[in-house]
This record gives structure tokens, C-alpha cells and sequence, in this order.
């Protein structure tokens, strides 16, 4: 089985209307990742944005504990670290590669000197980030309310919406090699609760395992466990 590119992951700069978006990354530094190489990690200067043309990147937070967070996965299209070219302010999380990857790279001070070309880019930009803190309001109250097997099937569902490909008869391949640690990570509860639930569900075949895919057999039902 072949795993296919991811479609773009959403992020604020790769969201711009018309050619902004072409037109912002001319001209950029290309950039290569082998896979498990760092980008940057939280902390670090925010001093330009990346966008990804190949490959696959995963943005992490790390508790005090060491317990692990992937807050997304982004690929070709994907821009990683736009934040700090609005703010200028440090990394919030972690980028690292998952597979290699080549990346172009976009200065803040280029980001400046064309938004000042075409300051409707503001413009954009504000409203993306609204609808961006209204993503986050219902992802905090999925976190907050959703009981596990809730955020485990959000999470299944996730990762189908970026690397799912229907095979027939409502089956979805997640064409991606993810781990119960990965989805533990993503829905942010112990691997111990993901395993028992993943084996509950492949006992009603909700979802199976080929080839270290998991496979959504039954989506809709999963989308119901999803629903606060």
C-alpha cells in the first residue's frame, strides 16, 4: 500500500484569497528536512514561516512531564510558524518533520516589506484568524466535554479528513502510518484508554488495522461518537 500526499492541513497564510498567497512565497529559500529532524521548536525566534512542497511535518507541544501533544500534521501546502510573522513574537510549539521534506522559506522581513505592497493582506488576514479563534473555541470544547471514545473518534476522523481515501462501500483508509501514541497524542489522553477503545471498536467493526493503516469501517458511527 502507498501512501499518498496529505491534502493541505489549514493554516492562516495558505487561506489567502486570490494569488496573495503565490505571490507571497515567490522567491523564497528553499529548505530540506530529513524525516525526525527538527524545524524549530518552542522557544525558538520566530523569524519566517514555511511552507511545505513535499513531505509531511508534525506540530508538538511537550508538557513539563514530557507527555507529548501533536496538535496537527501538515503537508504539501501546509504552512508551518505563521504566527510569529504576525506577532514576532517566540515559536509556541514544536515542528519535526515525519518523513523527509522539502520546505520553502519565507523571511518575516519579506512578509513586512510585501505587506506593506499590499496591505489588503491585513484585511485577510484578520478574518482568517477570527474564523481560526472560532476553530479553536470548539476544539477546546471538545477537549473540555467530549468523554475519550469521543476525542479518540474526532481524532480517527482528523486524521481521515488529511490522509483518508475511500476504498468502496464507506471504507476509509487513513493513508498514514499513525500509531496509538500519534492518536493518544492528538486526542490527549493515556495510550492505555486509546488501546482498549480501538480493540472495542475493531470487536464491532467500527475500525480495522491493514498493514498498519487503520481503516474507519463504520463512519458515521464514528461521527455520532464525535458529537458533544
Amino acid at each position: 500500500m502507498t501512501e499518498k500526499s496529505p491534502r493541505p492541513s489549514p493554516s492562516l497564510l495558505s487561506e489567502l484569497p486570490g494569488s496573495l498567497g503565490t505571490e507571497l512565497f515567490t522567491g523564497t529559500k528553499p529548505i530540506k528536512l530529513r524525516a525526525d529532524e527538527v524545524l524549530f521548536l518552542a522557544g525558538d525566534p520566530g523569524d519566517g514561516c514555511y511552507r511545505v512542497e513535499e513531505g509531511l511535518l508534525k506540530v508538538t507541544m511537550m508538557s513539563s512531564a514530557g507527555s507529548e501533544r501533536i496538535l496537527n500534521f501538515f503537508g504539501p501546502g501546509g504552512i508551518v510558524g505563521e504566527l510569529s510573522m504576525i506577532d514576532g513574537l517566540a515559536r509556541s510549539a514544536t515542528v519535526i518533520a515525519v518523513r523527509d521534506a522539502s520546505l520553502s522559506f519565507l523571511s518575516r522581513a519579506a512578509f513586512e516589506t510585501f505587506a506593506q505592497k499590499h496591505p489588503e493582506l491585513y484585511k485577510s488576514l484578520i478574518a482568517l484568524l477570527a474564523a481560526r479563534l472560532r476553530e479553536t473555541d470548539t476544539v477546546v470544547a471538545a477537549g473540555s466535554f467530549l468523554p475519550l471514545k469521543g476525542r479518540v473518534a474526532s481524532t480517527l476522523l482528523e486524521l481521515a479528513d488529511h490522509f483518508g481515501q475511500d476504498v468502496g462501500s464507506g471504507r476509509i483508509v487513513i493513508r498514514q502510518k499513525i500509531g496509538q501514541a500519534d492518536i493518544a497524542a492528538m486526542a490527549g489522553i493515556a495510550r492505555e484508554n486509546v488501546s482498549r477503545i480501538l480493540n472495542e471498536w475493531k470487536r464491532r467493526k467500527l475500525v480495522s488495522r491493514l498493514s498498519g493503516y487503520y481503516c474507519l469501517e463504520n463512519k458515521a458511527q464514528l461521527e455520532r461518537e464525535a458529537e458533544l
